[in-house]
């Protein structure tokens, strides 16, 4: 079964310790769709501006993406973001953010989009996802969040959160919107506002998966060689939501442990390039191999004897 993404086709300039480049095609939307594609098609809602070029389009044309739903200005920019990262790469600091034709963007998703049968609503306005989640007919709607929503837009983000099957943030994102320290209380609190199910991202430590009255944790891949994470998060919900869709899932547990495999993988393969370098260059199976290293690496016996 297909996904629909609606969220940022975008252009970020990325500053490491070791390296540095500009006009990185990426966008939440872009991470999102590209690690996706692997497992079902995907369609994308968005808007670029002038700087989104045929050489950028062909991009998505070799994974299957289909852009009908991208919205083209001629009058201005793409959104455009600019951070720099430590020695520490799980810790960024924005210096700069353009939301140019972003800004006054009000997706609209065609007839037959409506009928796409799961649903991303990646990091935008609360409002603005909520009406995306009104116009369409999908079987299963994820969304995104941060923030910046969070402290800004409370009351718009509670009233979106009550529309959604899944919700998938960061760790200090759930404390910040449950408004508790302790991850496992704060999980309760969300899922009691509306998704049936919170993955709360951990970085390089993992992702853990809340249910009603279940928990499942992973541990991140090890990864020797990280140039740069930016866009890891939306490339670990793309692996999710793709798995999701491939096998025609809902939320039962064992499909959604399996997900998180994925959005691990995928996320493992991110984090070795600049932007989406190496997804693009990503074979089906590579994706298979390390998730049978992943496989490996968790893998422990049952109690045997009594001690």
């Amino acid at each position: 079964m297909s996904i629909l993404v609606v969220g940022t086709v975008a252009f970020d300039h990325v500053k490491t310790p070791f390296d540095e480049r500009a006009n990185v095609l990426a966008g939440a939307a872009t991470y999102f769709a590209i690690a996706a594609s692997f497992f079902t098609q995907v369609s994308i809602v968005g808007i670029v501006g002038n700087d989104f070029t045929a050489e950028h389009e062909r991009i998505f044309d070799v994974r299957g993406i289909d852009l009908s739903g991208l919205e083209r200005r001629k009058d201005g920019k793409s959104f455009r973001w600019t951070g720099e990262y430590g020695y520490d790469f799980n810790t960024r600091t924005t210096l700069d953010t353009q939301l140019n034709v972003f800004a006054d963007f009000q997706p609209r998703i065609s007839p037959a989009q409506q009928e796409i049968p799961y649903l991303f609503l990646g990091n935008a306005h609360p409002s603005l996802q909520r009406d995306v989640r009104q116009q369409s007919r999908a079987r299963l709607t994820a969304m995104d969040t941060m923030d910046f929503w969070i402290q800004g837009t409370p009351n718009e983000l509670r009233e979106t959160l009550r529309c959604v099957d899944l919700l998938i943030i960061n760790d200090e994102e759930a404390r910040q919107l449950a408004r508790d320290p302790n991850i496992i209380r704060a999980a309760k609190a969300i899922m009691a506002l509306g998704p049936k199910r919170l993955i709360v991202k951990r970085g390089e430590y993992g992702a853990t998966l809340f249910g009603e009255d279940s928990f499942f944790a992973i541990p991140g891949f090890p990864q020797e060689n990280v140039v740069d994470p930016t866009g890891a998060g939306d490339t670990f919900a793309g692996g999710v939501m793709g798995y999701l869709a491939a096998t025609g899932s809902r939320l039962d547990e064992e499909s959604l442990r399996k997900a998180m495999i994925y959005g691990s993988v995928m996320a493992s393969f991110t984090i070795e390039a600049f932007g989406t370098e190496r997804l693009l260059a990503l074979t089906r199976e590579e994706i298979n191999e390390r998730y049978r290293q992943f496989k490996t690496m968790t893998y422990f016996d049952g109690i045997e004897h009594s001690f």
